[in-house]
C-alpha cells in the first residue's frame, strides 16, 4: 500500500506543473479519476493557494510593534537581539557556499555544514554578550551552558534547521525557544516558554514571533526599509485545512493507521505542500492560515524531532495562532510534555485543529484509543 501512497503523492506534487491532459492520464489513484467541473474550468490554480495579502501604504517597524505589544521590556531586549542575529545569519547565507565543515563537532552524529557552524557560533556569541541570557543550549550540543549567573532568560535554538536541503537552495530556518530563568529548560515544558520565534530564510527572510496578543510576522529589509517591518499581525490558523505535509512516510509501512490518514488526505483532494524542511513546512500554516504537518513514529521509523529545539517553539507559535498540537503518543499537546533531556525526541502533529484531531482519531490516540 505504501507504494500506492508514494506514487499518489508524486502525482499530487506534479499536479500543479503538468498540462491538464497529461495529468488526467497520469492519475492512477481513484481520487484523481473523477474530473470535476472546477478542475476543467480552473486547472491547478484553485489548488495553489496564492497569497491574499494586500499591499499597505505603510508598515510598522519592529521597534514600534514591540514597544506596543511586549510589556516585559527585558524580554523585549532579548527578542530584538534574536532578530539582529537572524538578520546577520541572513546576510551570511547570501554569501557562503554550502560545504561540509572542516571540523565535525556535532555529538549527535549529524553532518555539520559550514553554514551550520557559522549560524551556531553567531548564536553562542549573542548569548555570551547579552547579560540578560542566563543559559543557552544549541541543537548541535547536548548540554545547557551557563552564560550569565544573574540572567533572566534561557535560550534554546536550532541554528539552521534544514541542513539536508540547504544545498538545494531550498528554504531553511532558525528555531528559538525562550524560557524564564525561574523554570529553566530542563524540567520545564513548552508551555513554560515566555516566547518563541522562527526565522525562515527563503527568497525573503521572515520571522514569526509570539508577542503579548498573538503571533506576528516580520520581514527583513523589505520596501526599502533597512531593518524589520511587520508584514502580518495577530495571525490565525483556521480549524480546517486543505493543505497537508506528511513527514516520516516510512512509518506508514508499520502503521496502517498513518497510511490510511495519508490516503484520506489524497482521496479528499488536499494539496500536498511538503519540502522535508520543518521550518517551511510548518511556517506555511501562518501565511496560508491553514495546514497540517504530521510526523508520527514507529519501531522502524523512530522520532527525530527534538522536543526542546523544534517541537516546543513551534508548538507555542501554532497554539498561540489558534492551531493545535499532538505529541503523537497520548494525543495531548506537545506543550505539556516535560523536557527531561536536552536531546529528547518526540512524534508530532501540528496545525489546523480539526486536522490534528483527525490525526489523533485515525491513529487511535488519547480519547480515541481503544481500550
Amino acid at each position: 500500500f505504501l507504494t500506492n501512497v508514494v506514487e499518489g503523492l508524486a502525482l499530487h506534487a506534479a499536479h500543479a506543473v503538468q498540462p491538464l491532459h497529461y495529468r488526467a492520464i497520469q492519475r492512477s489513484h481513484s481520487a484523481y479519476m473523477q474530473q470535476t467541473t472546477q478542475d476543467q474550468a480552473y486547472g491547478a490554480s484553485h489548488t495553489s493557494f496564492y497569497t491574499d495579502a494586500v499591499a499597505k501604504d505603510s508598515y510598522d517597524t519592529l521597534d514600534d510593534v514591540l514597544a506596543e505589544k511586549m510589556a516585559d521590556k527585558e524580554l523585549l531586549q532579548v527578542i530584538k537581539t534574536m532578530f539582529d542575529a537572524c538578520g546577520t545569519i541572513t546576510e551570511a547565507l547570501r554569501v557562503e557556499l554550502v560545504t561540509v565543515a572542516e571540523k565535525q563537532e556535532s555529538v549527535f552524529g549529524d553532518v555539520q555544514l559550514g553554514v551550520d557552524v557559522l549560524a551556531d557560533n553567531l548564536m553562542w556569541d549573542v548569548c555570551k554578550t547579552t547579560p540578560l541570557i542566563q543559559n543557552g543550549a544549541s541543537e548541535e550540543e547536548p548540554e545547557v551552558r551557563e552564560m550569565h549567573e544573574d540572567g533572566k532568560f534561557c535560550i534554546c535554538w536550532d541554528p539552521l534547521d534544514g541542513s539536508s536541503i540547504v544545498d538545494n537552495n531550498w528554504a531553511v530556518g532558525t528555531i528559538i525557544g525562550i524560557w524564564g530563568s525561574r523554570t529553566g529548560i530542563i524540567g520545564a515544558t513548552g508551555r513554560d516558554q515566555v516566547t518563541s520565534m522562527v526565522a525562515l530564510y527563503g527568497p525573503r527572510t521572515t520571522v514569526f514571533v509570539v508577542l503579548d496578543d498573538g503571533v506576528y510576522e516580520f520581514t527583513y529589509k523589505a520596501n526599502g526599509i533597512d531593518g524589520w517591518i511587520c508584514s502580518r499581525e495577530r495571525i490565525q490558523i483556521s480549524p480546517d485545512s486543505k493543505i497537508f505535509a506528511p513527514a516520516n512516510l516510512r512509518a506508514a509501512q508499520d502503521l496502517d493507521t498513518y497510511a490510511a490518514l495519508v490516503e484520506y488526505w489524497m482521496n479528499n483532494r488536499y494539496t500536498l505542500r511538503y519540502s522535508g524542511g520543518l521550518v517551511p513546512d510548518v511556517c506555511q500554516q501562518f501565511t496560508k492560515r491553514m495546514g497540517v504537518f504530521a510526523n508520527p513514529t514507529s519501531p522502524k521509523a523512530p522520532a527525530k524531532i527534538r522536543l526542546a529545539f523544534e517541537a516546543a517553539p513551534f508548538g507555542l507559535l501554532v497554539e498561540k495562532a489558534g492551531g493545535k498540537t499532538s505529541d503523537g503518543i497520548s494525543g495531548g499537546s506537545v506543550l505539556d510534555v516535560p523536557i527531561t533531556g536536552i536531546d529528547q525526541r518526540t512524534a508530532l502533529c501540528i496545525g489546523s485543529s480539526n486536522e490534528v484531531e483527525r490525526f489523533n482519531e485515525m491513529l487511535g490516540l488519547g480519547l480515541h484509543k481503544e481500550h
